[in-house]
């Protein structure tokens, strides 16, 4: 009885590590292939799919778990190119034409909120990424909504609460492009020792 015991263990043991090692080359994949997707096709996003990224952003680490932000999904095409037009009229897509976006406001209220919306978007584009979607995290949108007269109702109707301040939009849907990964710089990270 013992033996069978032990055999099971083991066999539970090498079960356990076999899908930890699974979950961890799954997930350096996804790391390792995410990229800033600037090319769209035209299919829509279920909001099912919305859903489940933006579920699965939320599990991200805040600042004593305060939260400190407040997302707006805009996933109608339309309206999307109607807020680039207000912004520049010249200009069909302010969002690189993604049949989807994320607005993300920070608290401003808590010193560390911004840092708390980029483990946020990070975890979006990683589940977008797992779930064949391809993001692009954009700064420059929000600099022009926000400076631009023309977008204020646009603003207005993305519907921030009081002290919370659009920081980061999250263009999101099936991607008509593979760029491929660019160099990463040398001598960013090294170890400090005494």
């Amino acid at each position: 009885m013992k033996r069978f015991f032990f055999c099971i263990l083991a066999m539970l043991s090498i079960t356990c590590t076999c899908i930890a090692q699974d979950d961890a080359a799954s997930l350096e994949r996804v790391i390792s292939s995410r990229r800033s997707i600037r090319r769209y096709t035209g299919q829509t996003v279920s909001r099912d799919v919305l859903d489940r990224i933006v579920s699965n952003g939320l599990k991200a680490p805040s600042g004593m778990n305060r939260q400190s932000y407040e997302l707006r999904i805009v996933d109608d095409p339309k309206l999307l190119e109607e807020i680039s037009r207000s912004v520049n009229p010249d200009v069909k897509s302010i969002f690189a034409g993604a049949p989807a976006a994320i607005f993300i406001a920070n608290g401003t209220s808590y010193d560390l909120s911004q840092v708390d919306c980029g483990l946020l978007a990070q975890n979006i584009m990683l589940s977008a990424r797992s779930l064949g979607l391809g993001s692009c995290c954009m700064g420059a949108p929000v600099r022009q909504m926000k400076s631009s007269e023309a977008c204020a109702g646009y603003m207005e109707k993305l519907g921030f609460s009081k002290g919370y301040d659009l920081l980061i939009v999250i263009a999101l849907g099936y991607p008509d492009e593979k760029p491929a990964a660019r160099p990463r710089k040398d001598k960013m990270v090294r170890y400090v020792d005494r």
